[in-house]
C-alpha cells in the first residue's frame, strides 16, 4: 500500500467514526424533539441524557477529519472547498448554532426546550448536507470551465441518486440513535423506553437497508464506473449484510436485563456492518477523490509532510483512544447518572 492510499484510510477511518458517532449524535437530538411532549415515557429524557456529554466527543473527530484532509490532501482541501463551499458552510452555521445552544441552554432553564426544538431540527438539517456531498463526487454534476469548476445545482436536485443518499443518511441516523438509546435505556433501567427504542429500530432497519440498495442502483446510470468497481468487492458487501442480519436479529435474542432483545449486541455488529459496507464504498471510490477531475496521488502532499503527519498522529491516538475508552465506560456504567430521574419509564 502506498502513501496515498495509507493517507486515505487514515481520513476514512475518521470519517467513519464521525459518521457512526454524528448519526447517533444527531438521531438523539432528534427523538428528544419528537417525544419532548410524551409524558408516558422517558425517551426524550433519556435522550437528552445521552445528548449532554456526547456532543463534545463527537466534534472532536469532526476536527480531525478536516485536519487530516487538508494535512495530507491539500489539492482536495482547495478542489473541495470550492465546490462545497455552500453546503459545508451551511453546515458549519447549523453546528456553530446547535453547539451554542448545548453549551448556554442547560444553565438557563427557560431555553430547555428551545434547545430541544434545535437539536432535532440541526439533528436532520446537518447530515442531509453532509451526505448530499457524496453524490457530487462521484461525477457527472461538475461543470469545468478553464480553471474553475462548478457543482450543476440543478441537475443534481433532479437526480434519483442525491434523494436515495439522502433518505440513507436520515435513515441511518434515526436507526442507529435508536439501536444505541434502546441500549442506554436499558442500561437506565428504562424498560418501557427500551422497548419504545427497540421497536424504532425494529422499523427502520429495513427501511436503512431498502435505502442503501436504492443508491447502489440509482448509481447505474450515472457513475457505471464506480457500480463496477463494487462489484469488485462483494466480499466485504456480503460480509456486510451478514452482520446486519445477526445484528437484526439480535432485538430478538433472549435476555436476562429485560424481556426481549440483546441491543448491546445489535448495535454492535450494525456498527461491524456499517464498518464493511463503508469500507467498500470507499475503495470503490478510489482511485479519485473527485470524479473524473482528481486522484488521490494528484491531491497528496509531499512525503515529508506526510511522515511528519503520520508521527504526530500515531501519538495523539495512543494518547486519546484510551481517554475515549474510559470516557465511553463511564459514561456506559456509572449508575448514579444512568439511573438519576428515577429509573422507571
Amino acid at each position: 500500500m502506498n502513501e496515498a492510499y495509507v493517507a486515505i484510510l487514515i481520513i476514512w477511518v475518521f470519517l467513519f467514526i464521525y459518521s457512526i458517532a454524528g448519526s447517533i449524535d444527531f438521531g438523539a437530538g432528534f427523538w428528544a424533539m419528537y417525544y419532548r411532549n410524551r409524558t408516558d415515557t422517558k425517551a426524550s429524557q433519556i435522550a437528552n441524557r445521552y445528548l449532554s456529554p456526547s456532543w463534545e466527543v463527537t466534534n472532536v473527530f469532526l476536527v480531525l477529519l478536516v485536519v487530516s484532509l487538508v494535512g495530507f490532501f491539500p489539492g482536495a482541501a482547495f478542489y473541495l472547498g470550492t465546490l462545497m463551499v455552500v453546503p459545508v458552510s451551511l453546515v458549519l452555521l447549523l453546528l456553530t448554532i446547535r453547539s451554542a445552544f448545548m453549551v448556554y441552554s442547560y444553565s438557563v432553564q427557560k431555553y430547555s426546550n428551545t434547545l430541544t426544538i434545535i437539536s432535532g431540527i440541526t439533528g436532520l438539517l446537518i447530515p442531509a448536507l453532509l451526505i448530499s456531498i457524496l453524490p457530487a463526487a462521484i461525477g457527472g454534476f461538475i461543470e469545468t470551465t478553464g480553471e474553475r469548476h462548478y457543482i450543476l445545482v440543478n441537475q443534481l436536485f433532479l437526480s434519483p441518486t442525491f434523494y436515495t443518499h439522502l433518505g440513507f443518511g436520515i435513515s441511518t441516523e434515526l436507526f442507529l440513535s435508536s439501536l444505541l438509546l434502546s441500549d442506554y435505556a436499558r442500561e437506565s433501567n428504562a424498560e418501557k423506553t427500551y422497548l419504545l427504542y427497540r421497536r424504532n429500530a425494529i422499523i427502520l432497519g429495513p427501511i436503512t437497508l431498502a435505502f442503501a440498495v436504492a443508491a447502489i442502483f440509482t448509481l447505474i446510470p450515472e457513475a457505471l464506473w464506480m457500480v463496477e468497481n463494487m462489484a469488485n468487492e462483494w466480499l466485504l458487501f456480503s460480509l456486510s449484510l451478514l452482520a446486519f442480519a445477526i445484528g437484526y436479529s439480535a432485538l430478538w435474542w433472549p435476555s436476562k436485563k429485560v424481556e426481549i432483545g440483546q441491543p448491546r449486541a445489535a448495535i454492535l455488529f450494525i456498527v461491524l456492518q456499517f464498518g464493511f459496507a463503508s469500507f467498500a464504498y470507499g475503495s470503490s471510490h478510489m482511485p479519485y477523490l473527485l470524479y473524473p477531475n482528481l486522484t488521490i496521488q494528484e491531491a497528496f502532499t509531499n512525503e515529508t509532510m506526510f511522515r511528519s503527519l503520520l508521527i504526530g498522529y500515531g501519538f495523539g491516538m495512543a494518547i486519546l483512544i484510551p481517554a475515549f475508552i474510559w470516557f465511553w465506560r463511564l459514561f456506559m456504567k456509572d449508575k448514579r447518572y444512568l439511573r438519576t430521574e428515577g429509573s422507571k419509564g
